[in-house]
């Protein structure tokens, strides 16, 4: 294992985070001798002609390196343009997180048809009214039916998402009427994700798709096979078999740890491991053994985006977001780290190291060098948990390292699936969306906006978040969150009712009315889909507009950092949402595929991309077109309130 590697240059930690628990072990780590990721970004200088997506290196004449203050003075030894050069970069981009978000899905459908068979029998399905409502949806019958009966057919259907070869994909049923006919008219309506992202990469190769606005189409059904599949299916049978989620209290920050209990955490994307987890760590022959070793119990938290989905499902305490995987090893209290997919540093190895953690990877998909691998399997998942439990619990018995948890915990109210908001806004019998849209055009409710993704230690931890949501409810814009943006709103108290008191008259009297927060936490990165999903339900419910192009909406990703990140901002996009990046964007502006992407793709009738660094200026990008968006539907004017008696409600029904 190699030494850390020692930075040049340092920076006050207050400047590069604004969670206090991190900035505490940062500082620690700093005395400890120990580098942290935060401390490694101030010392790595970009590439300044990759940052600006400039160059090429898909073939081995290059690299080909093009200027960007002048980037139509060359072209590529293969005669590519900056043009093509960018579009196929992004291409790639897009079929990268695609690929990752597809696999996920795969995967899920996999122990979902584990079940069924009964080769697996440590999970179930548990939410079986959704399972119904799904195949209905998707046009099984269930009428008279098994749940097993039907759950096998769904299976079948489902797996068309993946290896599909002609057709459309089932989540098309999903899509509104007039957004399908769009897609149906460019031809991008996506297929299979397998069909879709093998055709990317084979046209980005050497020699293939040289038309920037003609490899656009494939990008945007490449990235459509992402929201409107893999991530879809990821999201609805998770729910199926682990239940759906909906409101529960849970705590977010470092101070979830406990120095006198046994403390496993648990950071990746797939849920059935975490869901083993849970069994294992509730098992009382390994609470007695943990009591033998002198603990008080097992504490299970989570990080990152399986922590935000079993959070949303179960209230499991979640320790941060993807900044805080390598300062929360600082604290010295974390007696194993159990990994999985995406979003892993590689530099916990390291910092486990340092001291004396346990860092277990469980997946055959994401070895690390330095790691311990214990592989974990859906139809036998209690060797793998219980073989991380008897080491964390040996761990705790042999501590020999300071401990310093900081004093920092903060609750919310997590849970806020599609299925909930609809319960909420109409009840058991009247769920709909109409609630919602209603106060939309009555102007209480300005319009809606999804703010999702990364943490990028380019940009202070956590600021652009907070700073752009806090801007966004004060200005009457509901806001939707998952993955590590939804833990940084966490930290700041704002997914709480009484957070109402920081938003506008409007949409706080709003919150107050329902008991809501003006934010609303929806889970894991691959649950951005319930935000589809929940902007198809406004346009289902009327009044604003035929497609989600219609709608007063916006959607962001301020401190974006993966092309997981790439794959969902287009799928946005390519739905109609106007989508706006932080940090910086891989297409350099002033070339012709950066002003389709930011001007051209909405003239036919999608959504288009924004870039801006701060968040004020992404708040008020976002704002400008939601009221753009109410201008075109004739409701930019706030309607005055009518007292309705029981005769006028008569009349309406």
């Amino acid at each position: 294992m190699p030494k850390d590697i020692p930075v040049t240059k340092q920076v006050p930690a207050s400047d590069l985070t604004t969670c206090e628990a991190t900035r505490q072990m940062l500082e620690k780590a700093r005395k400890d001798g120990v580098v942290l990721n935060l401390d490694r970004a101030v010392d790595m200088k970009p590439c300044p002609i990759g940052v600006e997506s400039a160059c090429c290196k898909h073939c081995f004449m290059g690299p080909c390196r093009i200027n960007p203050r002048d980037p139509y003075k060359k072209v590529g030894i293969c005669g590519a343009t900056i043009d093509t050069i960018t579009a196929r970069n992004l291409a790639r981009n897009v079929a990268t997180g695609s690929a990752s978000h597809n696999d996920h899905g795969q995967h899920i459908l996999h122990l979902f048809k584990g079940i069924i068979e009964k080769s697996v029998t440590d999970f179930s399905i548990a939410d079986t009214l959704k399972l119904q409502n799904l195949a209905n949806e998707l046009g099984i019958d269930t009428e008279d039916r098994s749940v097993e009966d039907v759950a096998k057919d769904l299976c079948d259907e489902l797996e068309k998402t993946f290896s599909n070869v002609d057709g459309e994909m089932p989540f098309m049923k999903r899509v509104p009427a007039a957004t399908l006919e769009l897609w149906r008219k460019d031809g991008i309506v996506p297929r299979g994700a397998m069909k879709e992202i093998m055709e990317m990469m084979s046209r980005t190769h050497i020699g293939c798709d040289q038309d920037y606005n003609h490899l656009m189409k494939q990008i945007s059904r490449t990235a459509l096979a992402d929201g409107w599949g893999g991530s879809m299916v990821a999201t609805e049978l998770s729910d199926i078999m682990f239940g759906t989620p909906s409101p529960i209290v849970a705590e977010v920050n470092m101070g979830v740890l406990k120095e006198d209990h046994v403390n496993v955490i648990v950071h990746g994307h797939e849920p059935a491991m975490f869901e083993g987890m849970l069994a294992g760590v509730n098992d009382p022959f390994f609470i007695q053994a943990a009591k033998d070793k002198g603990a008080a119990g097992i504490n299970l938290v989570g990080m990152c985006c399986s922590g935000a989905e079993m959070m949303s499902r179960h209230g499991i305490p979640h320790a941060g977001n993807f900044s805080s995987t390598e300062a929360v090893l600082v604290t010295g209290a974390v007696d194993a780290m159990v990994v999985d997919i995406q979003c892993i540093k590689q530099g916990l190895a390291q910092v486990a190291k340092c001291y004396d953690t346990h860092l277990i990877t469980t997946s055959d998909r994401a070895h690390i060098e330095g790691a311990t691998h214990i592989q974990f399997d859906e139809t036998d998942p209690r060797t793998c948990t219980d073989e991380v439990l008897i080491k964390a619990i040996s761990r705790f018995g042999a501590r020999s390292k300071p401990i310093q948890i900081p004093n920092q915990v903060q609750k919310g109210i997590q849970g806020f699936s599609h299925e909930y908001i609809e319960y909420m806004l109409g009840g058991t019998f009247r769920g709909s969306y109409s609630p919602l849209n209603d106060n939309i055009i009555n102007g209480r409710i300005r319009g809606v906006a999804g703010v999702v993704g990364c943490t990028n230690p380019k940009v202070k931890q956590d600021y652009v978040h907070v700073e752009l949501v806090r801007e966004l409810i004060k200005n009457d814009v509901l806001v939707l969150q998952t993955g590590c943006s939804q833990i940084a709103l966490s930290k700041a108290g704002f997914l709480t009712p009484e957070a109402a008191a920081l938003a506008g008259p409007g949409l706080s009297e709003v919150c107050e009315t329902v008991g809501m927060p003006p934010v609303l936490g929806l889970g894991s990165c691959v649950d951005n889909t319930r935000i589809l999903i929940a902007a198809s339900a406004m346009v289902k419910a009327g009044g604003l507009g035929n497609s989600i192009a219609d709608l007063p909406a916006a959607g962001c990703a301020p401190e974006w950092m993966s092309e997981k990140a790439l794959a969902i901002g287009q799928y946005f996009v390519s739905s109609g949402v106007y989508t706006v990046f932080g940090v910086g964007f891989p297409a350099l502006a002033g070339t012709r595929f950066h002003d389709l992407l930011f001007d051209g793709l909405e003239q036919q009738g999608y959504g288009k991309w924004g870039m801006a660094t701060d968040p004020i200026e992404i708040a008020r990008l976002m704002i400008d077109h939601i009221d753009k968006k109410r201008r075109q539907l004739g409701i930019d004017k706030a309607r005055e309130r009518v007292l309705v008696d029981m005769n006028d409600r008569r009349a309406l029904a």
